[in-house]
């Protein structure tokens, strides 16, 4: 239709069609004033705010699927926004700086920008908003420790990732707060180095016939040497007595995630 009007030249003006789920009444059914189930969201804006509503709605579940509303939901992602208001405006009190703590949050700012980035790029906006949740708490925890070049660094990258869905929060602590240059939706999308976003140890689950059986933590360094991990893996105490006696048919490894052995 829109091409018979001469507004697109293709049938259709989008790559894919992308539907985005319902959302249900608090009972979980189709919201209806005969079922007396309607929640109308100008009534959570007014109190907490449209960013808090529309995080919420992001959140509540994939969004092809959509979900049904949960008051109790709503107040976890507005402690969330309120969270993020405190990281940005209260003064921090530093114990000792400790260049360790900085590498773990450079570490962590950018395993998300990476993570959120490709949550962004397929619509999984449940999970973008739970690793930001995650972001959030290495922040609190890091707070005491890291540098000011380390802090400012990660609170950026936080407002930046965070834009799309509070885009009155983030202006407002971007450029009302922090005082950066106007506006936050003109930046930029951080990037993030896969260098700065690797793990100097891993977990590799261990496996026998198909069987967890425990879990090895290696430097991120071994995990290329098949070898050694399967060593490693053999001298589990709960793996020993499954292989003792016992021909090692097959070895599966994944480098940096499971080996699994095949014994009979």
């Amino acid at each position: 239709m829109l091409r018979d009007l001469g507004l697109v030249e293709d049938s259709e003006p989008f790559k894919r069609l992308f539907n985005q789920g319902a959302i249900l009444g608090p009972d979980g059914f189709r919201m209806s004033k005969s079922k007396g189930n309607v929640v109308n969201p100008d009534d959570y804006v007014s109190t907490i705010g449209a960013d808090a509503v529309r995080c919420y709605l992001m959140f509540i579940g994939p969004w092809d699927q959509g979900g049904p509303w949960n008051p109790a939901g709503i107040s976890g992602v507005t402690k969330f926004l309120n969270r993020v208001w405190a990281l940005a405006t209260e003064p921090r009190q530093i114990r000792t700086v400790n260049a360790d703590a900085d590498v773990k949050l450079r570490r962590a700012v950018h395993q998300t920008i990476r993570d959120v980035t490709d949550d962004m790029e397929k619509f999984r906006f449940n999970t973008m908003l739970a690793k930001l949740m995650t972001l959030v708490n290495c922040l609190f925890e890091a707070r005491p420790f890291v540098s000011d070049a380390a802090w400012n660094e990660s609170i950026q990258a936080l407002l930046l990732m965070l834009a799309p869905s509070a885009p009155h929060l983030a202006e407002e602590l971007w450029t009302a707060t922090l005082g950066l240059p106007y506006s936050v939706h003109r930046q930029d999308w951080p990037t993030w180095d896969p260098a700065l976003a690797a793990e100097d140890e891993l977990k590799i689950g261990v496996s026998v016939n198909g069987k967890p059986r425990g879990e090895l933590l290696v430097s991120a360094a071994l995990t290329d040497d098949q070898d050694q991990i399967q060593s490693l893996a053999l001298a589990l105490p709960r793996v020993q007595p499954l292989v003792a006696g016992k021909t090692i048919r097959r070895v599966i490894y994944v480098p940096g995630k499971m080996l699994n052995l095949v014994v009979g």
